[in-house]
């Protein structure tokens, strides 16, 4: 069915204009122009429709298209990344199949290019005390044996932890250690076939201690795998292993029956070497747990050098609160545990 003609062909308008004097017509004013009723035609109402039907079409595909691959954008929070920040991040999905952290701490930096020279101590950046001693070939120990463990374990992420500590090296001790496990072709990879381009080995390259070594590789497997580990694996010197499975674990309240550490000494290491360890290392945390005060903060301070701060306040922010944690005289003592939730909260 057809609808009214418009008003300005109707008989009515034709005779309005008629009975003005001379047959001169009368030009209504603008506003008595916007308040006549209008009539259109069927071709305009479809028009008007049709105009309607691709604008909305055109805003529903863009504010799809403005949603990553993995959902709306919904990290908010006190410590969370900018929307900027957070679309550059595309994970591959079978990285939310790894569930097990697999770590080991620098302890050196390898500025070397050629694997037969590995064990030449000109090609690392030594501390003099790191000289001699077997200690260059028991840090390779520590990339073999853990390179082996995450082949053995499709699920597992193997992270090699430490900053840029040393004033005369351009890089940091994980990626040196990284370099020279991919340079041994010692590198898993993910367990989704030849297709996948994802490699299960990353670089922690922030910690400028050995409980930085651990909570933050921790972050970093929740920023590299969108998701926190269900066990951790430390590999390192084995005089170190108690400072590690019972101070450092503790103080995340990490679960002791998801923890394991496999110690391997240099082979030259001496008692004067353990009791450097009690000394220097183990007892210092007994006294300060998070190692946020005194002789422990120096050394951080002195192992950076090149001024570097971590990204895992954005990447991780749940444990915003944890690394914040610095207890003193108001919250018990320097010892005292963080008591606040924590995401592996419920691990057995």
């Amino acid at each position: 069915m057809m609808l009214p003609l418009p008003v300005s062909l109707s008989p009515v308008r034709r005779d309005h204009l008629r009975r003005h004097t001379g047959g001169s017509r009368h030009y209504r004013s603008t506003r008595d122009i916007l308040l006549t009723r209008a009539r259109i035609t069927n071709l305009g109402f479809l028009l008007l429709a049709a105009f309607a039907v691709v604008s909305f079409l055109v805003n529903l595909a863009w504010y799809l298209s403005s949603s990553d691959e993995y959902g709306p954008y919904t990290h908010e929070g006190p410590y969370s990344p900018p929307r900027a920040i957070w679309d550059t991040i595309s994970r591959q999905p079978s990285l939310a199949e790894l569930d097990h952290l697999i770590m080991v701490p620098g302890h050196a930096i390898w500025k070397g290019t050629d694997i037969e020279a590995r064990f030449d101590e000109d090609q690392w950046v030594l501390e003099p005390y790191q000289r001699g001693g077997g200690r260059i070939q028991a840090f390779f120990k520590h990339i073999v044996t853990a390179a082996d463990l995450a082949h053995q374990d499709e699920h597992s992420l193997l992270v090699f932890s430490g900053g840029q500590t040393r004033p005369f090296s351009t890089t940091t001790e994980a990626e040196s250690y990284m370099r020279l496990a991919q340079i041994s072709d010692l590198l898993p990879t993910a367990p989704t076939g030849p297709a996948s381009s994802a490699v299960r080995a990353t670089t922690e390259n922030h910690a400028l201690d050995s409980y930085q070594n651990l909570v933050f590789s921790v972050a970093r497997f929740h920023e590299y795998t969108g998701r926190y580990p269900a066990r951790i694996t430390v590999v390192g010197y084995a005089m170190k292993g108690r400072r590690f499975s019972e101070l450092h674990r503790a103080a995340l309240r990490w679960p002791a029956a998801r923890f394991a550490y496999v110690g391997i000494d240099a082979e030259g290491d001496t008692e004067a070497a353990k009791q450097g360890e009690l000394q220097n290392g183990f007892l210092p945390y007994t006294q300060d747990t998070y190692g946020c005060h005194g002789t422990l903060l120096a050394k951080r301070r002195a192992r950076n050098p090149f001024l570097r701060f971590h990204s895992y306040y954005s990447s991780s922010p749940e444990l915003g609160p944890l690394l914040n944690w610095c207890p003193g005289r108001a919250e018990g003592g320097q010892t005292t545990v963080f008591t606040g939730p924590l995401p592996w909260d419920d691990l057995k």
